[in-house]
């Protein structure tokens, strides 16, 4: 299995616009799991801890193999997602992983 883990933090200078921003990304990934082939779990996850050094959002997925995840890169409803994120998003993490390793 493959985990995906991607974060966020989300344009905004007040809590209230950052909230706007988050619900946009959320809702943008909403459904996607049932769309994509191999693409086991998916979650967002919100940060509560308000650290400084923390990320607003989290996207925790798992694929069934590499080429799940391959495919899931260039998917059109993730193409669609990303389009839409690209003025939510200020900054972008990324860690993939696999379980066998």
């Amino acid at each position: 299995m493959i985990k995906h883990i991607v974060m966020w933090d989300v344009r905004g200078t007040t809590q209230e616009e950052k909230l706007l921003a988050i619900n946009e990304l959320k809702a943008a990934f909403s459904g996607l799991e049932a769309k994509i082939p191999g693409l086991l779990h998916m979650e967002v996850g919100v940060d509560m801890s308000r650290a400084s050094y923390a990320c607003d959002v989290v996207l925790y997925s798992e694929f069934d193999s590499r080429e799940s995840l391959a495919a899931y890169a260039e998917h059109p409803e993730h193409a669609r997602v990303k389009r839409l994120l690209v003025d939510v998003r200020v900054a972008r993490h990324q860690v993939d992983y696999d379980m066998v390793s």
